[in-house]
Parts: C-alpha cells; structure tokens; sequence
C-alpha cells in the first residue's frame, strides 16, 4: 500500500513530539537569558520534522534521501545542545538522558527510511 503523506512516518510523529517538549523546556526560567541556545534548539528540533515533510514531498527517493540526512543531522544538533544546557546545569540528567533516547530512536526511524529508500534507488 504505502505511505501516502509525511504525517504517517513515524520519525515525523515522533519528532513533532519532540517540538513539543524541547519548546516547553525552553520555558524553563533557567534558560531565560540562553534565548540564543533557545533559539538554536528550537529551530534545530523544527528542522528534523520539516525536513523530513520536504523530503516526502520532494517527488524522488534521492531527494528524499538527502533530506532525510538534513534531518538526521538536525537531530544530532539537538543533542549537542542538550549537552550544553546539561553542562551548564540548565536541565536534570534524567531529562537530559530521556531527551537523548528520543533523539536516538529518532535518528534510529530515519536510518532505517533511508536504508529502506536506498534499496529502491
């Protein structure tokens, strides 16, 4: 049958989820005065969904694959400014470690696509 629109991949649900909760630790007090870390995140987080919404749309499995890496990166982004914000005692370990597992199985849903996608190339 086949997937008919980008709401329906798993990475995208998983990763407006992931919007959601980066935006609601960016109302953390303690990151008032990281509005550009804040900034960072948040676009960061925005970008893994879009691109993968771009990608589907983009009406070739190459493209697709090439926006699934800007994704996939996007996601890694993420991470790395997760440990900023852990470093600078902005957020908890164990909010820390629970964000990076959803990272990781993020990027784990977007591999696996394109691996699924290069096989059809």
């Amino acid at each position: 049958m086949g997937i008919k629109s980008f709401e329906e991949i798993e990475a995208w649900k998983k990763s407006c989820t992931l919007v959601n909760t980066i935006f609601n630790l960016c109302r953390n007090p303690n990151l008032n005065h990281e509005y550009a870390r804040q900034d960072q995140i948040k676009r960061a987080s925005i970008s893994i969904m879009l691109n993968i919404a771009e990608g589907f749309d983009s009406g070739s499995d190459k493209s697709f694959i090439n926006f699934l890496n800007y994704s996939f990166r996007s996601a890694s982004e993420v991470q790395s400014v997760l440990y900023i914000f852990l470093d600078q005692g902005f957020i908890e370990q164990s909010e820390f470690f629970e964000l990076q597992k959803e990272l990781t199985e993020i990027k784990n849903l977007i591999a696996g696509f394109q691996r699924y996608l290069n096989k059809n190339i």
